[in-house]
């Protein structure tokens, strides 16, 4: 395990789990309760990272958006632990960093009630030191005073510090706050839309277990998920 590193601050959504089949579900019952033209699975996939009302207000406009912003969230609240997808190597990462002594927390532009309901379902919140969502202050990623809030919350030093995210938001996240910043594609982004982001990320792996080997050093071969 790198000696340089003393926190890492997780995405959620197509880093740590795999809830798009959720979200989809939820923004296509919103635009179904407005009368909206229907949403396609691959349309919300490559359209969410910002958080719902950016993403709402990508699909439908900016002058519906609050309205299916209060949609979503209602039907999110009702099946928000259903099609929970566990990412390959996560929990055994989030073990291992906990046994080195590593602090890590999760760092989301998911609503932070949700957030720290499907991570204390799936158990994953006996590894993490904090979980962070929108909702928990007035911002959310990328701006400065959200990574500056992450930060202060995990008393965390930018120069020790990491984020590990799968979109360019990640990016822009972590570069916001000082941090070094790393992809893996197992969310809505390739291997090669990843590396051709501007700003560049300093590190683009294919999914958890490449970066945890390649990046971090620990080895995978013990891992059980």
């Amino acid at each position: 395990m790198r000696s340089d590193i003393k926190t890492v601050f997780f995405d959620l959504d197509g880093t740590v789990i795999d809830h798009f089949m959720c979200i989809y579900r939820c923004y296509k019952y919103a635009v179904e309760q407005m009368s909206l033209p229907p949403v396609t699975y691959e349309k919300v996939k490559a359209t969410v990272g910002g958080s719902v009302p950016v993403t709402m207000a990508r699909l439908i406009g900016e002058e519906r958006a609050p309205e299916g912003v209060k949609h979503f969230r209602k039907h999110f609240d009702e099946i928000m632990l259903e099609d929970l997808v566990e990412l390959p190597g996560v929990e055994w990462l989030l073990q291992a960093l906990k046994e080195q002594g590593v602090q890590s927390a999760v760092f989301t532009n998911k609503e932070g009630n949700g957030a720290r309901a499907i991570l204390a379902h799936l158990g994953y919140d006996a590894y993490l030191d904090g979980i962070i969502g929108t909702g928990d202050t007035p911002w959310r990623k990328p701006e400065p005073e959200f990574s500056q809030y992450a930060l202060e919350q995990m008393k965390a030093d930018p120069a020790t510090s990491i984020m590990v995210g799968d979109s360019p938001f990640d990016v822009l996240a972590g570069k916001a706050g000082g941090m070094r910043s790393y992809v893996v594609a197992t969310g809505s982004h390739s291997v090669e839309e990843l590396e051709a982001n501007d700003p560049p990320a300093d590190g683009v792996y294919r999914d958890m277990v490449h970066f945890a080997e390649e990046f971090l050093g620990l080895s995978a071969a013990a891992k059980t998920r």
